[in-house]
This record gives structure tokens, C-alpha cells and sequence, in this order.
């Protein structure tokens, strides 16, 4: 696992300086739809990568696409789906092995003539006035552009570049949703009492890891806290299969809630144990205590590219340490041990990282605050934007943010699953920045939406096709002579359809008023209902 890091540093500090028209930044699939079609435009492109892999999530581990809607799914995306169907003698493949996935892309960019500069981490950007000129990176890298695209899970050129952004859960009230802020729902919640103390029962004990002392802010409030991270793992029963490693630093005290848990009589264990091509599964969390490392990634979002490495170290630590728990530790029951002990890591995924998923899943860091903010009411058709660039049209969906103690028992807070809606448009204003800020800046990824929206918006496919509609409009823009915030959406739609872009959903949701108006609230609640995991 030597190999198995967020942050690689430079060995050593060479000054050099690239010149492209379009520079594109981050190891998503964004990054490379954004490249990709840039280049078929004629343009010089410069695809920095701030990892070792390409692909992001997409081939990374997540491997059981979080759909939504497939005919919302147009373009470059459609294309990579249509790919790898190709290639498995299908028609389609929304459920493929992450090496497949990468040698999709990897192709792409090889016949494109892209080659990607990888584990570059931008540092500093150079500016005139308000548009951006260059990105520096710390291993010495400087490249000069006309149009940046950050599309990156973390936010980090949008953030040096002075773009508002913001990080957390809005309260409520701030954009009129009902499904911000706290949330203390019953979805991946425990279902029976567990005492939260070191000795049960005893407060005075002190709490067990990963539970917070504070104490729980009412119910829609605002804070600052970041829905849980987790690996997305590729795992399977065949011969060949790899053990699962017991993690440096493993420590059995950090899962005595999880053998609490199990004492309760819980077993829905592998309930996301997703099936996958190549007789593989993509297993996501599941259950109140699981692979999400909750509370473990506060910090991450504005953190140095060191203390990111070890929030990064930490969640390999705990999700590794969670499957050496589940096979090994005598307060497993036995009947867990022997089902969890038939499993591991596939020998021809991640080679050069154990068969463990190199990436991360990131669900949320910055987002951008611009002129557009799409919200809840978008998600649920109360307004509908005349400058789609894209559609949504997965659930809103949080994963927790923070486990508490409610009178004497662990609580988790924060998840939130909420579906029973149609496709809805993604505004162009909500992937550049506010008008009079950065003028040739579009961000694909880290887009301005809530938290509660971006729960729907956060999907892979959807970064695909934003990460498109990002480069078309740059292109626009250059022609046009023009800043992003002013290229003209009666140009740019016609060129998106071209491309196999879905911008608008013809059927209409019938629960939805034509016009959403402020003074109206919306109906009840959705009621939550289990389904696929994002």
C-alpha cells in the first residue's frame, strides 16, 4: 500500500512554464470531458492533474453509476457509458470494473493527443485585473492559458482565485429549503440504543471515538460541517482475491461502537454490496456505523495538501481497520466473520495500490457562490432556469455530517435521502463565477448550489456533462471576445445541442406550480425512502 496517498510532494522544484488557451484543473471526469472537448475545437489544452490517477471516482471505485435519470445524460457522458458498453458487447454499461473505466479515458486522451501532467497541486495564481493569466503549482509548473476551468473536487483554483465560495449547510432560511442544515432523520440512523460513553452508560467516562461533544443546534440550522467521506471499494469472492490488510496505527478501540452496534442485533451488513462486471461489487456505506468515516473530514476542504494527506491516511486507516474488524475481531459475531471472510480485494483492480481504490470520495468541499444558486426549490421544480447547460436528476442526498449524543444515546445527523422528482436544469450562471469577479474562470464541479441541492447535483455523470458545457462555453467566449458571465446563452445553446446535450425535461412534474413563488411554501415533505447510495 505504499503507493496509497492523496499528496505525492516533488521531489524536486523545476521552473518551467506551459502556454495552452485552455487549462484544465483536477483529476475528475469533468477535468477530462472539458479537455476533451476543447481539444476537438482546435485548442491548445493543458490537463493538470492535482493526483497520481485520472478519472476521479468514475475510476476510482464508483462503479455503480448513481444515474438518476438516464435519459437526462447526454453528450461526452453518454458517450463514455455507450463506451464501455462497446466494450463489454452491450449496448450500454453503467455498472462496469474501475480499469475499465480508466482505460476508457485513458484512451480518449491518448487518441486526442492530450497528455495529462500528473500530482500537480496548484499553489498560487497570477492575475490582471480580473481575469486570470497563469497557475502556478508547487512542483515549479506555471501555466499560462486565455480560459481555466477548475474541475476539481476540492475548489482550489476557485478559492486562490478570490471566487466567493462558501463551505457547510445553509440554514434553512437562508435559501427557503426545507432539507438544510441539521437534519436528524432516521436513514442510516441507529435503530436500537447504544450507550455513546467509554463505559456504557457513564457519561463521566467520556465519549467513545468519532462522537462529538457538542451538543445538537436546532433542527434547519447553519454550520460548517462536511457530509462524511468513505473509498468506494471494489471488492470480490474470487480465488484470487487479496486479504484485506490490517492498517498501520490499527487500533480495535475505534470500533466499539460498531461491536455495540452488532450486540444490538442488527444485520443488514451487506446490504450495498453492489454488483458490478467481472463478478466485482462497488460497496458503498451502509447502516448507522459503516465506511463513512463521520466527522473524520471537517477540516478538509481548506486544508494544506499535508494535513490533507493525513485526514486522507486517517479515512484509509478507519475503513481498512473496519474490514479487519469485521473478519478478525472476536467481538464480531461469528456469522459475520465467516460472510466478511469470504471476501477481498480484486488482484487485477488498483495494482499499484493493493487492490484498495485510490480516490477518495470527496462528496463535497467548496462550493461556489455566484449569481445563480441552485437550491432545493430547482431540484423539486419550483423554479426552472432558462440557461441550462445540463440537467440533475439524482435524489437529494447527504451523507452525515456528525454523530451526537440525544438523550444518553449515539445519534447520527446529517443524512438526508429525498426523492420523487423530475430532471431539472442546471443553469449556466451557476458554474461561473459572480459577475465582476474572475472573467475567464468556469467551475464544473464545484458548482454554486446548496448543500442540499448539491447532494442531487454531485453525481459523476453530471460533472461529465458540465465539465463539456464548461469548455463549449469557453470556446464561446473566445470567440466572442468576451467574459464567461457575458457569453450569450441564445449562442451557447444551440452549440450544446449539437454536442447531444440534455437541457430540458419535456414532462413536467404535476405537484409543481408553473412559477414558484416565495410566499407559497412548498407541499409536505417527501418521505425518504432506501434506495441506491451516492
Amino acid at each position: 500500500m505504499s503507493r496509497l496517498h492523496y499528496y505525492f510532494p516533488p521531489t524536486k522544484i523545476e521552473p518551467r512554464t506551459i502556454v495552452a488557451d485552455f487549462c484544465l484543473y483536477g483529476a475528475s471526469p469533468a477535468a477530462i470531458t472539458a479537455a476533451l472537448e476543447a481539444r476537438r475545437r482546435g485548442y491548445r489544452v493543458a490537463l493538470v492533474v492535482n493526483s497520481a490517477w485520472l478519472g476521479g471516482l468514475t475510476a476510482g471505485g464508483l462503479s455503480n453509476t448513481d444515474i438518476g435519470n438516464k435519459q437526462s445524460i447526454g453528450g461526452l457522458a453518454r458517450a463514455f457509458y455507450r463506451e464501455l458498453g462497446r466494450r463489454y458487447g452491450v449496448e450500454e454499461e453503467w455498472r462496469f470494473e474501475p480499469h475499465m473505466a480508466a482505460r476508457v479515458l485513458h484512451d480518449w486522451l491518448r487518441e486526442a493527443g492530450i497528455e495529462p501532467l500528473l500530482r500537480e497541486y496548484v499553489t498560487a495564481v497570477e492575475r490582471a485585473g480580473s481575469t486570470l493569466t497563469a497557475l502556478r503549482c508547487e512542483s515549479g509548473l506555471r501555466v499560462e492559458a486565455r480560459i481555466f476551468v477548475d474541475a476539481s473536487y476540492e475548489g482550489d483554483l476557485l478559492a486562490l482565485a478570490g471566487v466567493n465560495h462558501t463551505i457547510g449547510r445553509e440554514g434553512n432560511a437562508v435559501h427557503g429549503e426545507l432539507l438544510n442544515g441539521v437534519q436528524l432523520r432516521e436513514t442510516h440512523q441507529f435503530e436500537a440504543p447504544v450507550s455513546p460513553y467509554v463505559r456504557e452508560g457513564d457519561p463521566a467516562s467520556g465519549l467513545l471515538p468519532g462522537i462529538s461533544s457538542a451538543p445538537l443546534a436546532p433542527a434547519g440550522s447553519g454550520d460548517r460541517l462536511v457530509q462524511a467521506y468513505n473509498f468506494r471499494m471494489c471488492l470480490t469472492q474470487a480465488a484470487d482475491r487479496l486479504p484485506f490488510p490490517c492498517p498501520e496505527g490499527y487500533d480495535p478501540r475505534d470500533y466499539e461502537l460498531f461491536a455495540r452496534y452488532l450486540r444490538t442485533g442488527w444485520r443488514d451488513l451487506f446490504h450495498k454490496f453492489d454488483r458490478i462486471r467481472g463478478r466485482k461489487t462497488d460497496t458503498n456505506n451502509h447502516g448507522a456505523v459503516s465506511t463513512d468515516f463521520i466527522g473524520g473530514n471537517h477540516e478538509f476542504p481548506t486544508a494544506s495538501w499535508a494535513r490533507r494527506e493525513e485526514i486522507f491516511q486517517a479515512h484509509v486507516r478507519w475503513q481498512q481497520g473496519l474490514m479487519w474488524f469485521l473478519i478478525h475481531d472476536p467481538r464480531c459475531p461469528a456469522w459475520v466473520r465467516q460472510r466478511m471472510g469470504e471476501w477481498g480485494l480484486p488482484a487485477d483492480e488498483f495494482t499499484d495500490t493493493g487492490g484498495w481504490a485510490h480516490q477518495l470520495y470527496i462528496r463535497e468541499a467548496r462550493r461556489m457562490v455566484s449569481d445563480y444558486v441552485v437550491t432545493e426549490l430547482d431540484c423539486r421544480g419550483y423554479r426552472a432556469a432558462s440557461d441550462s447547460v445540463g440537467l440533475g436528476s439524482y435524489a437529494m442526498d447527504s451523507h452525515n455530517c456528525q454523530r451526537v449524543v440525544v438523550d444518553g444515546c449515539v445519534r447520527n445527523e446529517g443524512d438526508v435521502q429525498v426523492y420523487g422528482f423530475n430532471p431539472y436544469p442546471i443553469p449556466y450562471r451557476s458554474i461561473v463565477p459572480k459577475r465582476g469577479e474572475v472573467t475567464n474562470l468556469l467551475v464544473p464541479v464545484c458548482v454554486s448550489a446548496s448543500h442540499i441541492a448539491y447532494g442531487s447535483v454531485r453525481m459523476e455523470p453530471v460533472f461529465m456533462i458540465l465539465g463539456q458545457s464548461a469548455a463549449i462555453a469557453g470556446h464561446l467566449a473566445l470567440l466572442e471576445k468576451c467574459s464567461v458571465q457575458d457569453v450569450p446563452y441564445a449562442k451557447l445553446r444551440p452549440l450544446l445541442a449539437e454536442e447531444g446535450q440534455a437541457l430540458h425535461w419535456e414532462t413536467p412534474n404535476p405537484d409543481s406550480p408553473a412559477v414558484y413563488e416565495p410566499e407559497a411554501p412548498p407541499p409536505a415533505d417527501v418521505p425518504a425512502t432506501p434506495s441506491a447510495r451516492s
